[in-house]
């Protein structure tokens, strides 16, 4: 257990974090926890040194307008008493590439990076952003060796939010007021709940049909579309994605480090839940300070279960393509 309220003693410090990999998703991580002023110590490592400092450097010149925090280039020694590690290293995904695609390049970069984790901390909770984040959540959990509550990829917590706000957007209410998830791979087999989704308690495919905009659910199909192109079109726009993920990855980390005992939908080990086992992907699950409190299962339609399980098959697959 990282962190217990009886306890007397703490092995880390609660108010640490540690980043490794500074490239856009890292560095708007960073900018986004500084502003959020949740930490009040934040190691910054790369394997472009100078990139580290000079990331180091720029954040700390805005700390005058912000909570105080110790931000700073680092080591792997410097992430001894981190309780949470934020992990975005890794090759970018190009432009027609699918998230899948990078599975063998960021494996082998995250084989590198746990063992230099693990030699200096072993109570911390691990946060896997790199892509794709639920075959490198599978990764990082067998290399560490750490408890499956303690190792958490940001998952679907994204998409999830994209699909809240094209639903607010399309129908013309505060998107924290509609409530539907997005589960499985965070990618092409992804899949949206739609027999839970509602507004407010109002059954979606009811409220819908009140509003009068749409008669049937075909137009939040063509949204949930949208939701799981979105980051091909935004790469294609600007050639990389990352305030969205920064703020879905400040969103986790405030459900850790504030005990929130929030829903979200992020990349958890599987343990017969829905019937799948030994997999990673994104299911909804209680967060806390304790990282994934208990994993739920809400309730789906047998179309559902059947993309679930789709989905599960298709990680399963390139995972067996992966020497642990």
């Amino acid at each position: 257990m990282l962190y217990d309220k009886r306890a007397v003693f703490i092995v880390v410090k609660i108010r640490k974090c540690g980043i490794i990999g500074l490239g856009f998703v890292g560095s708007s991580i960073a900018f986004s926890l500084m502003q959020a002023g949740l930490f009040s110590e934040m190691v910054l490592i790369d394997a472009n040194g100078q990139k580290a400092i000079g990331e180091a450097m720029d954040l700390s010149h805005g700390l005058s307008y912000a909570k105080p925090a110790k931000i700073y280039a680092g080591t792997y020694a410097d992430l001894t008493d981190c309780s949470l590690i934020i992990i975005t290293a890794g090759a970018n995904q190009a432009p027609g590439e699918t998230r899948l695609d990078l599975v063998a390049k960021n494996a082998k970069i995250l084989k590198s990076i746990i063992p230099q984790i693990t030699e200096y901390n072993r109570e911390c909770i691990l946060l896997i952003v790199s892509n794709p984040v639920d075959i490198l959540t599978y990764v990082a959990l067998k290399l560490s060796g750490f408890p499956a509550n303690r190792v958490i990829g940001s998952g679907t917590v994204l998409d999830t939010g994209r699909l809240k706000y094209l639903i607010g957007d399309h129908l013309q209410v505060d998107s924290r007021n509609v409530h539907s998830f997005v589960i499985g791979e965070h990618g092409d087999s992804e899949l949206p709940v739609w027999s839970s989704a509602n507004v407010s308690g109002i059954d979606l495919v009811d409220f819908c049909k009140d509003c009068g905009k749409c008669e049937n659910m075909s137009t939040m199909n063509a949204l949930f579309e949208d939701v799981r192109s979105s980051a091909y079109k935004i790469i294609e726009y600007k050639k990389a994605t990352y305030y969205g993920i920064a703020m879905a990855t400040l969103k986790i980390a405030e459900c850790i480090m504030r005990d929130e005992k929030s829903v979200l939908p992020v990349s958890a080990l599987a343990e017969g839940h829905y019937g799948l086992h030994d997999i990673c992907l994104s299911l909804p699950a209680v967060i806390g300070i304790n990282g994934i409190e208990r994993v739920l299962d809400i309730p789906l339609d047998e179309k559902e279960s059947a993309n679930l399980n789709k989905s599960a098959e298709t990680l399963r697959n390139i995972l067996s393509q992966i020497e642990l």
